[in-house]
């Protein structure tokens, strides 16, 4: 890896890869169901799409009956063995894999017809020169779609969201706010087009368990939820088992 911050995650993660495929979490949603729509609606079917940051695979399996052929890229190579057999396995012959780092993308400029980047950003050491990359990477005009966790405009908020993903998983860096997406991406040199919010309901024991938190560990991310403000755990809607609602978005840009 080109990064410690991206060794890291590739090492965190490795382990984990077949808990992602599986993940019900992860598998399904409306921002998956938005996405298939963005390019059902853009008339995709020839197009070379670009999975980054793939995690389980759960973007490239929903894309590949829409696009002639799918790049599936991670920094963690179990990952990548993980999605290359589940796409097999599901008679997905277009989707292709590659390990790389989203700030280090071994494409050439103008590569890919689309960029589909979903819940991974909030682990990158350094989002904007990834996203500069996504930008590099897709054609003028090009479709980009960005979905993942966000931050809170309330600081009380966004710092309790902040250390319990932290806790949970030591390779997170930050989720960014909406308004910090739309900042970056313009950046980047991407246009945004529309931005929806989501709720997505956390149920505490899986989420804990698909990151393979040692007990006390959750604990202590249970004690942090209990001694939260009232406000704060109105906003997570945190219940008495723990599950708590993660507030997400999905950004619909082109490539200016």
């Amino acid at each position: 890896m080109d990064s410690t911050q991206n060794a890291f995650t590739a090492g965190h993660y490795a382990a984990r890869a077949q808990a992602y495929v599986d993940s019900r979490d992860h598998s399904q949603g409306a921002d998956l169901d938005e996405m298939e729509a963005v390019l059902r609606g853009a008339g995709a079917a020839g197009w070379r799409v670009l999975d980054l940051g793939c995690g389980g695979g759960h973007v490239s399996y929903r894309a590949a009956p829409h696009v002639d052929a799918v790049v599936a890229c991670d920094v963690t190579a179990t990952m990548l063995e993980a999605v290359a057999r589940t796409a097999a396995a599901r008679g997905l012959a277009n989707v292709t894999t590659q390990q790389a780092a989203a700030e280090r993308l071994p494409f050439a400029a103008g590569s890919f017809d689309a960029v589909l980047c979903r819940f991974t950003a909030h682990h990158w050491g350094a989002v904007e020169a990834g996203l500069r990359e996504a930008r590099r990477v897709v054609r003028p005009g090009g479709l980009a779609v960005f979905m993942d966790v966000v931050a809170p405009p309330d600081r009380a908020a966004d710092s309790h969201l902040q250390a319990m993903e932290l806790l949970r998983d030591a390779s997170h860096v930050r989720d960014y706010s909406v308004a910090e997406w739309l900042a970056m991406l313009s950046g980047a040199g991407f246009a945004v087009e529309t931005a929806t919010p989501r709720k997505l309901r956390m149920v505490f024991p899986t989420w804990t368990a698909r990151t393979g938190v040692p007990p006390e560990t959750a604990a202590a991310i249970r004690a942090l939820q209990e001694g939260a403000s009232g406000a704060v755990r109105a906003h997570f809607a945190i219940g008495p088992d723990g599950s708590f609602d993660l507030d997400t978005a999905t950004l619909v840009a082109r490539a200016a």
